[in-house]
């Protein structure tokens, strides 16, 4: 076959490191749920559990992978003065599939992460009130932190434990696994009615309530039960 010529050098593919290997697991997609836990819902002004849920996307290269006790270190975007968290628990594929049922959807999980959907929530609300798509309050460079990733033979299918943020040693979020609107196989099933899911991508699974500002300077600690922690700073 001949060899591929490329006008600009390739780039290496962002990817995310896995629990206890030297292996790392290639990103592909990015998607994210809104509104899967009802008492964020409701501190966004609307109640969740009379929809089905919907999705976002964010670029792969938004990522930060961060192992610890490294703290990880990202910069206070550009064009907001309203920077927020939202810890989730992220759902690494590892198989295709479309039209997943819940009863198989555990099938395609890999593993389990810790990670941050960090949002320009005045860009995003802007965006929101214009009738305009609001990527660009979610999709920006390093708008998605993470930990490595933990395979799920380890773990076993995680359907509840608690979720937590800390921002400056006080607690800002907190909640558990099992709270979540629509869990992880039914998220799982509505999102490949619209996406074809394949090995690499990444699902964030929605943030408990408490989601609030962070400035230059903070740091943020989330946790969730079974997984390595993340940890960043806003610089």
């Amino acid at each position: 076959m001949p060899t591929t010529t490329y006008a600009l050098p390739p780039w290496d593919p962002p990817s995310v490191p896995i629990a206890g290997s030297d292996e790392r697991f290639p990103v592909r997609h990015v998607f994210c749920v809104g509104r899967n836990y009802a008492e964020h819902a409701k501190e966004m002004g609307g109640d969740a559990t009379k929809e089905p849920p919907f999705f976002f996307t964010k670029a792969a290269d938004s990522i930060v992978p961060v192992v610890a006790p490294d703290v990880g270190r990202i910069p206070y975007p550009k064009a907001t003065a309203n920077f927020h968290h939202e810890l989730e628990l992220v759902v690494a594929i590892g198989r295709s599939a479309w039209e997943v049922s819940p009863e198989r959807a555990n099938e395609l999980v890999f593993g389990y992460a810790v990670g941050l959907d960090m949002t320009r929530r005045d860009l995003q609300n802007d965006m929101r009130e214009k009738k305009r798509p609001w990527d660009i309050g979610k999709s920006f460079a390093s708008a998605a932190p993470i930990a490595p990733i933990h395979r799920i033979a380890q773990t076993g299918p995680l359907a509840r434990g608690a979720i937590t943020l800390d921002v400056n040693g006080a607690r800002r979020q907190t909640g558990d696994l099992s709270q979540m609107i629509w869990d992880v196989p039914h998220t799982l099933a509505f999102l490949s009615k619209y996406y074809e899911l394949l090995p690499g991508d990444l699902v964030f699974t929605g943030t408990p309530a408490g989601v609030a500002a962070v400035v230059k300077g903070d740091r943020l600690e989330g946790r969730i039960d079974g997984l390595t922690p993340l940890a960043i700073e806003i610089v």
